[in-house]
């Protein structure tokens, strides 16, 4: 038996033509047997059903259709799509319309989805954003007025309350140029100048330069056995040492008394170099680990605040490494540790 199921209006209308012209041909041959005129019944009214059918269809039903589509991409059509509404939409079933419709039904759905991720994240940004500045505003304030209010006339108190002003403001600008780094990584506007270097040596000036934060905790910074060998890579250096630098100074805040951080480096396809900086510190909850890169994610708020940073340290390692191409990832578990890698472009 004929498929009717993915017809276009010209087979539909042939099909059903067919279906209405022969049974009729037949019994006027029945009441009146002259071939000759039967079969120009049959010609006439194939030609008639066939003419009225199409032109219903295309009339009343691929009109309507016409719209839908032209709602669907919501423009004003163009020459070309007048073209294909006229010529190329008629040849299409009313199955492959469907399919085109939930295709763009499922389209439309999953952008609204994204949308209101977009919209969610935007929310928490903001609120985040705020909460960053009121502290160190608020306390700013509350240190003028006292000052205002005649703190200013005890030469102790007065020097307090100015280093403790000057410390709140040194945050707010901080977060400030933070902020500022990563809408320039995003738009581009931070330009990459790669070189070659050797990673390990980079990790060590990283150690040093965090040296003495480490010490406070006695934690040691090493390299992994087996990875001292020199792994040149080709990459931005400043900006993988900022990397670097953020890495482990979360990893000595976080990190217990006597503890230990660990670099890895490991050639993988002759192409890339992955870099895995690990710790034994306090280690982060399994639902916290897919938002860490977000800025202003903090696993405990109060916690984040009371060791200090803007809460945007990650989130710039994560937009410098994207900017080269190349991809950010973490592992942990609490009371075990930390690991944060990065892959690099081998060096050329």
């Amino acid at each position: 038996m004929l498929a009717t199921k993915n017809l276009s209006p010209q087979q539909l209308s042939l099909y059903t033509a067919t279906i209405l012209s022969v049974p009729i041909t037949l019994g006027y041959y029945l009441m009146h047997p002259i071939w000759w005129v039967a079969l120009l019944v049959l010609i006439i009214i194939f030609i008639g059903s066939f003419l009225l059918i199409q032109f219903t269809l295309e009339r009343f039903i691929y009109r309507k259709i016409k719209l839908i589509y032209k709602f669907i991409y919501q423009t004003k059509a163009s020459k070309r799509e007048e073209t294909y509404y006229k010529y190329l939409l008629p040849q299409k079933s009313i199955d492959e319309v469907r399919e085109d419709v939930e295709k763009w039904a499922a389209q439309q759905k999953e952008e609204i989805e994204v949308l209101k991720t977009n919209e969610a994240y935007r929310k928490e940004f903001l609120q985040n954003l705020a909460h960053e500045f009121k502290t160190p505003i608020f306390a700013v304030q509350g240190y003028v007025d006292t000052l205002l209010d005649g703190a200013l006339e005890n030469p102790a108190v007065s020097k307090k309350f100015l280093e403790n002003a000057a410390r709140n403001i040194a945050r707010m600008v901080t977060l400030v140029s933070d902020l500022d780094e990563i809408t320039k990584l995003e738009s581009g506007e931070q330009p990459l100048h790669k070189e070659n270097f050797i990673i390990q040596d980079l990790i060590k000036e990283a150690y040093d330069s965090l040296s003495i934060k480490a010490s406070d905790k006695n934690i040691k910074g090493s390299i992994k056995k087996g990875c001292e060998q020199p792994v040149s890579v080709f990459a931005d250096k400043e900006k993988i040492r900022q990397v670097i630098i953020n890495i482990v100074s979360n990893s000595i805040k976080y990190g217990k008394e006597n503890g230990h951080i660990v670099a890895s480096i490991y050639k993988t396809d002759g192409k890339h170099v992955l870099v895995e900086i690990s710790d034994d510190g306090i280690g982060i909850s399994e639902e916290h680990l897919p938002r860490i890169f977000e800025r202003f994610y903090r696993t405990d708020a109060g916690r984040s605040r009371d060791v200090g940073g803007t809460g945007l340290g990650l989130a710039i390692c994560k937009h410098i490494i994207e900017a080269h191409g190349q991809t950010l990832h973490a592992r942990s578990k609490p009371d075990i540790g930390t690991t944060i890698g990065f892959t690099l472009e081998a060096a050329k």
